[in-house]
């Protein structure tokens, strides 16, 4: 493989800017039974938490017909659980982890980052965007003041460089990622899913206990390619897009308009190898259109 996929990520090295979207790959260990994980350039874990969560009540998944909708809830096993049983693994893998980590309340949010201190993590996804929680999430993502105030706290107290998750619900979205940007972030990803619901016509109720879920897959990718181009322009700091990047051309299209890596979610439900595809795809691109760094073309658009 040649070096035109080498990124660099708010001063993390990435072999390649192709990384698992947190929540749809676990902790990767159902996917590195099937292609070796250290072709990606990385993958965001699973979204922990201080205390474990079993997750929203009800039905969960919901698919559409150019997407799917998720009201999982969090469903995860504290970080503690995380770091003793989980990281050991990961950490063996040559590719870079990404702890996703999320909070109810400022203090939870900086007590779950916390616990990553004293390991050799490169980067920490802080997710102020997740839908289908009653408290935190996307509470925190929706409001450039209250954004800034979690972001801020996280990042004086993280020993690692953390990127805030945005969500695409915000009324003042590139408001949101300045904010962030003010408050030490090293970088932002976006989007996360837009908020939707549906109805079970033969059960005559709507799907999901908590009515509203969280809209992903293709049929959210104009939209986030809108949202991302607005973010790019809005700050210094890079962006990590994702949203219903469904093969290498999507992947291209975000990275043309500035994105400095992509997230892939959905699609791995879809196509187990859609990330190390991807990857393949840009390198034959390059190869092909004589490009020695995916740099000669991000951000031309």
């Amino acid at each position: 493989m040649s070096g035109a996929l080498l990124t660099n990520f708010a001063g993390v090295p990435f072999k390649n800017p192709v990384i698992a979207a947190s929540g749809t790959f676990g902790f990767g260990r159902q996917f590195e039974k099937i292609y070796d994980l250290s072709k990606i350039g990385g993958l965001c874990t699973k979204g922990l938490t201080l205390e474990p969560r079993p997750g929203n009540t009800g039905e969960r998944l919901w698919e559409t017909p150019a997407g799917l909708l998720n009201s999982i809830g969090l469903e995860n096993p504290g970080v503690d659980a995380f770091i003793e049983n989980e990281w050991p693994h990961l950490a063996d893998i040559d590719t870079v982890t990404i702890p996703n980590v999320g909070g109810s309340d400022l203090d939870s949010y900086v007590q779950a980052v916390s616990k990553f201190n004293d390991l050799p993590v490169k980067l920490i996804e802080l997710n102020i965007s997740c839908p289908n929680v009653k408290c935190g999430g996307m509470a925190f993502g929706m409001d450039p003041d209250q954004a800034y105030a979690v972001t801020k706290a996280v990042v004086d107290e993280s020993a690692h460089p953390v990127m805030a998750k945005l969500t695409p619900n915000a009324p003042d979205l590139t408001g949101v990622a300045r904010a962030c940007e003010e408050a030490g972030a090293a970088g932002l990803s976006l989007i996360n899913t837009i908020q939707g619901m549906a109805v079970d016509v033969d059960r005559r109720r709507i799907v999901f206990d908590n009515v509203y879920a969280g809209l992903s897959g293709p049929a959210v990718k104009p939209i986030a390619l809108r949202m991302v181009h607005q973010v790019v322009h809005a700050v210094s700091i890079p962006v990590m897009a994702l949203g219903g990047i469904s093969d290498w051309r999507d992947a291209l299209e975000f990275i043309m308009i500035g994105a400095q890596c992509v997230q892939v979610g959905t699609m791995n439900f879809v196509d187990t190898t859609v990330l190390p595809d991807i990857v393949d795809g840009l390198e034959t691109y390059c190869t092909k259109h004589g490009i020695q760094n995916l740099d000669d073309v991000r951000g031309i658009l």
